[in-house]
C-alpha cells in the first residue's frame, strides 16, 4: 500500500481528536519510555511529548512518506518541548522516528506507554499481537489502542461493492482483506485481561462534518480506507473507480443544507494497564 502524509493530514484535526481522547484515558501518570506505533506524520507523537515531558519518545511507521513527514515536524516539536522542559527544569526528551513493521517489531521494552492510534486494523492476528504488545509494558504501564470499527459502514461496504462490480474486479480481489476483521469488545477484553491488571474497552461514534458533500467523504478515505483499492489500479482505472464510488457515496451520505455532510465514524478504544 502507498500512504500519503499530505492526503492524511488534510483532515488532521478530525483524525487527531480520537488520539486526544485515547490519551486522556491513559491512567499512567509518569513515563520514561514511550512508543507511538503507527505514528503517521507525527501528530499523535506530538501529543505524547506534551503529555509525558522528559520521556524518551519513539515513533514507528511502516510508511517512509509518513516518517519523512514526522521527521520534518520534529525540529519545531523539539523547539517547543525545549521551552517547556526548560521551564520545568527537566531534560529535553529524546525523539526518534523509524520505519518499521509493527508485526516484526522486536524491541522488548519495557515501555511505560505503547500508543497505537488507528493502525492495528492493518495488522493481522490480534489474538497474538495484543498480548505480545502487553508483554512489552513496564509494571504500571499502559497499552492504548484506537481502531476504526467501520467495515460495515456504507463507506466501506461501497468500496467492496464497486471493487467487485467493475473491470478491475480481478485486480482488487484481495483489497478488502488488507483490513483485519475486528473482534468484539468482550474478545479484546479477554485477550488482554490475563496480562493486565486493568482493561477498559469502549466504542465511540464520531460525526465528522466534511465540506464538499460526498466529495469530502471520498477525500477522507483516499488517505486511509481506499488505499488498498486504489494502489493496484492504473491512473485511468483509479479515476473510473473513484467516479463510481463517488456516485454511490452521494446516495449513502446526502448533503446537508449547507452542502457539507456528516460522516458517522465508529471507533473502538482499548486501554490496558499492566
Amino acid at each position: 500500500m502507498t500512504w500519503s502524509a499530505k492526503q492524511y493530514v488534510a483532515f488532521e484535526d478530525e483524525r487527531t481528536r480520537p488520539a486526544r481522547d485515547l490519551l486522556a484515558a491513559i491512567p499512567t501518570r509518569e513515563a520514561r519510555s514511550v512508543v507511538d506505533i503507527g505514528c503517521g506524520p507525527g501528530n499523535s507523537t506530538e501529543l505524547l511529548v506534551e503529555r509525558f515531558p522528559g520521556a524518551n519518545v519513539q515513533g514507528l511507521d511502516s510508511s517512509t512518506d509518513m516518517i519523512d513527514a514526522a521527521r520534518k515536524r520534529l525540529p519545531q516539536l523539539q523547539f517547543e518541548v525545549a521551552d517547556m522542559i526548560d521551564a520545568a527544569r527537566k531534560r529535553l526528551p529524546q525523539l526518534q522516528f523509524e520505519v518499521a513493521d509493527i508485526d516484526q517489531w522486536a524491541d522488548a521494552g519495557p515501555f511505560d506507554v505503547i500508543f497505537a492510534n488507528a493502525v492495528l486494523q492493518w495488522v493481522p492476528d490480534h489474538g497474538a499481537l495484543l498480548p505480545a504488545l502487553a508483554g512489552k509494558l513496564a509494571q504500571g504501564g499502559s497499552l492504548a489502542i484506537q481502531m476504526p470499527d467501520n467495515l460495515n459502514e456504507p463507506s466501506h461496504r461501497l468500496m467492496r461493492e464497486v471493487a467487485a462490480n467493475g473491470p478491475w474486479a480481478s485486480k482488487l480481489a484481495g483489497a478488502a482483506g488488507q483490513r483485519t476483521e475486528m473482534a468484539d469488545a468482550s474478545a479484546y477484553f479477554s485477550m488482554l485481561r490475563p496480562h493486565c491488571s486493568r482493561v477498559d474497552v469502549w466504542r465511540t461514534t464520531y460525526h465528522h462534518q466534511l465540506a464538499g458533500g460526498a466529495s469530502g467523504v471520498v477525500e477522507w478515505f483516499k488517505g486511509s480506507g481506499l488505499i488498498p483499492f486504489l494502489s493496484p489500479l492504473t491512473e485511468t482505472e483509479r479515476a473510473e473507480y473513484l467516479t463510481h464510488y463517488l456516485a454511490e457515496v452521494a446516495k449513502a451520505y446526502p448533503a446537508l443544507a449547507d452542502g457539507s455532510v456528516l460522516l458517522p465514524f465508529p471507533r473502538l478504544f482499548i486501554v490496558a494497564t499492566r
